[in-house]
C-alpha cells in the first residue's frame, strides 16, 4: 500500500471515530438551531392557476412557463399508474473535506429546502440542480462551485452518478461527489458553512430529520473498502478490510442482469390528468391532486418564500407524503463480520430497471407480505435487538414533510441461512464496492449505509 493510501486510510477511519472536531457537537447543533429559530420561511399552501405553473394540455404535464426546471406526467407501469416527477438534468451533490489539525473534517452546510418538516437540515457542501448552477432562473450561483467544476485540481475521493427516489421520479440521478483538500489549502467558511468530522455527522444521522438525505447518499459513497483500519477493530471494520466475497457479485449481477435482459416492462407516459383513481380537490382554497384510494403522496401547490436562498421567492407543486415508509436492514455478525440482508428492487422510476435495496422497503401504505417483512416487522415491534431506529427526511425540495424509518435489527447467524431468491447476505466490503458503479445500490440502501457508526 503506498504511503498516500495509507493518509487516506488514517484520515477517514479516523474522521469516522473522531466525534470532537474544530467545533463541538453540541455547538453544531446550536448553530443549526440558531438558524432555525432566525430565518424567515413562509410555505403557503395554494391553487396551480396561482402558481407560474400551469397544467398543459398537449404533453399531459404540470409545467412551469419556461418549461424547464421539473414536469409532472402521468405514469403506467403494469398495473400502477400514478403522477411521475421528470427531472432529466443531473444536480451536483458535492462535499469538500481536509484535514484540520491532524483529523479529516468535512464542510456541511445548514441548508432549507421549502419541503423540510424542520426548515434547516445538515447539507452537502453543495446541493444544487443544474438548473441553480446554469442560473436558469435568475437566482445567485451555489457558493463553492468552483471547487467541484475545479476538482481535478484536487484530490477526488469519489464522482458517481447514482440514482434518487424511483418511485416519485422517472430516472432522476444526481452527482454525488467528494473532493479532499490539503490541510494548507485556504477556503472561506460562510456563516451557512461549518466543519465537522465524520463522527460529529453520524452522531447527528441518530437525530430524527437532522441531517438531510442529499449528505447521506454523498457520504455513503466513500470508499472504505480501499483503505486499511489503522487498528480499528470492530465486526463492521472487519466487514470493510476482511468481506471479501469473490462469490457473491457474480450471483448479484446474474439476477440482476436476467431481469434487465427479461423484463420487457417498460413504463409508459401518459396525462397526468387522465389518470382513473386520481382527481382535484378544492378546499378552502388549497388545490390536491389525490388518489381516490390510499396512496402514500399526494401533489400540493405552494407559493414559497425563504431566506438566503439563490432564488428567495418562487412556486412550485411538491409531492406531499401520506404517512411514513419504513426502510429496514436485517444484520449479523459471522465468524466475526458483520453481513447486511440486501435484495433486488424493482421500482417503476428506476433509471436502469432494478437495483440493490435494503431488508425491507416498504410504503406506509404497505404492510409486509413475504416472510422477511414478517419477521423484520415481528423483531421490531419486540424492540429486539434494535440498533438503530431514526427517522429522517427525503429530500426537501420536491417532496413535502417526508419522512421515513430507518431501520437496522441485529439477527442470529444461522436465522436465515439460505436466504429466497433476490435476497443475498453481504459485507459492507462487497456494497461499498458495489457503490462506486453507477445505479447499483438504491438510494434506501446507501441511506441506511450512511447512518451505521464503527463503534455500535
Amino acid at each position: 500500500m503506498s504511503k498516500h493510501t495509507n493518509t487516506l486510510s488514517k484520515s477517514f477511519f479516523h474522521s469516522w471515530v473522531s466525534t470532537d472536531g474544530i467545533m463541538s457537537t453540541t455547538e453544531a447543533l446550536d448553530w443549526i438551531h440558531q438558524l432555525n429559530n432566525t430565518v424567515e420561511v413562509n410555505i403557503r399552501k395554494t391553487k396551480l392557476s396561482e402558481l407560474q405553473w400551469f397544467y398543459d394540455n398537449e404533453s399531459g404535464q404540470i409545467v412551469n412557463e419556461r418549461r424547464s426546471f421539473f414536469q409532472i406526467s402521468g405514469l403506467r407501469y403494469g398495473k400502477i399508474e400514478q403522477p411521475i416527477l421528470i427531472q432529466k438534468e443531473i444536480g451536483h451533490l458535492g462535499i469538500i473535506c481536509k484535514p484540520i489539525n491532524g483529523i479529516l473534517h468535512f464542510l456541511m452546510q445548514a441548508k432549507i429546502e421549502p419541503g423540510n418538516i424542520n426548515k434547516v437540515q445538515l447539507s452537502p457542501t453543495i446541493q444544487a440542480t443544474k438548473s441553480n448552477f446554469t442560473q436558469a432562473h435568475g437566482g445567485a450561483k451555489p457558493s463553492y462551485l468552483e471547487w467541484f467544476h475545479s476538482a481535478d485540481k484536487y484530490e477526488i475521493i469519489v464522482d458517481q452518478i447514482q440514482s434518487e427516489q424511483s418511485t416519485r421520479f422517472l430516472g432522476k440521478r444526481n452527482r454525488n461527489i467528494i473532493i479532499m483538500l490539503d490541510e494548507e489549502t485556504e477556503i472561506e467558511v460562510l456563516p451557512s458553512h461549518n466543519w465537522l468530522t465524520l463522527g460529529q455527522i453520524k452522531q447527528m444521522m441518530r437525530i430524527d430529520n437532522l441531517v438531510n438525505m442529499d449528505a447521506r447518499t454523498v457520504l455513503s459513497c466513500i470508499p472504505f473498502y480501499k483503505f486499511a483500519s489503522n487498528g480499528i477493530d470492530t465486526p463492521l471494520v472487519r466487514s470493510i478490510t476482511d468481506g471479501e466475497q469473490p462469490d457473491i457479485l457474480p450471483k448479484i449481477y446474474h439476477y440482476i442482469n436476467n431481469h434487465k435482459m427479461f423484463n420487457s416492462e417498460e413504463p409508459v407516459l401518459f396525462p397526468l390528468y387522465s389518470l382513473y383513481d386520481w382527481e382535484t380537490v378544492i378546499h378552502d382554497g388549497v388545490e390536491e391532486f389525490v388518489c381516490k384510494n390510499l396512496y402514500p403522496f399526494k401533489i400540493i401547490f405552494c407559493d414559497i418564500s425563504i431566506e438566503g436562498r439563490e432564488v428567495m421567492h418562487w412556486s412550485q407543486p411538491l409531492f406531499e407524503a401520506i404517512g411514513k415508509a419504513t426502510f429496514g436492514l436485517f444484520t449479523r455478525v459471522n465468524n466475526g463480520v458483520q453481513e447486511f440482508l440486501v435484495q433486488a428492487k424493482q421500482e417503476i422510476g428506476c433509471f436502469d430497471k432494478i437495483e440493490i435495496g435494503p431488508t425491507v422497503q416498504l410504503e406506509a401504505t404497505e404492510k409486509p407480505i413475504n416472510d422477511i417483512e414478517k419477521l423484520f416487522d415481528e423483531r421490531y415491534e419486540a424492540r429486539r435487538s434494535v440498533k438503530y431506529d431514526v427517522v429522517l427526511s427525503e429530500e426537501g425540495g420536491r417532496f413535502y414533510h417526508e419522512q421515513n424509518n430507518n431501520i437496522v435489527i441485529e439477527i442470529e447467524p444461522n436465522l436465515i441461512d439460505k436466504p429466497p431468491q433476490g435476497y443475498w447476505w453481504c459485507t459492507y466490503r462487497t456494497l461499498n464496492m458495489l457503490v462506486q458503479h453507477n445505479n447499483t445500490l438504491n438510494i434506501q440502501l446507501r441511506n441506511l449505509l450512511s447512518i451505521l457508526e464503527l463503534e455500535q
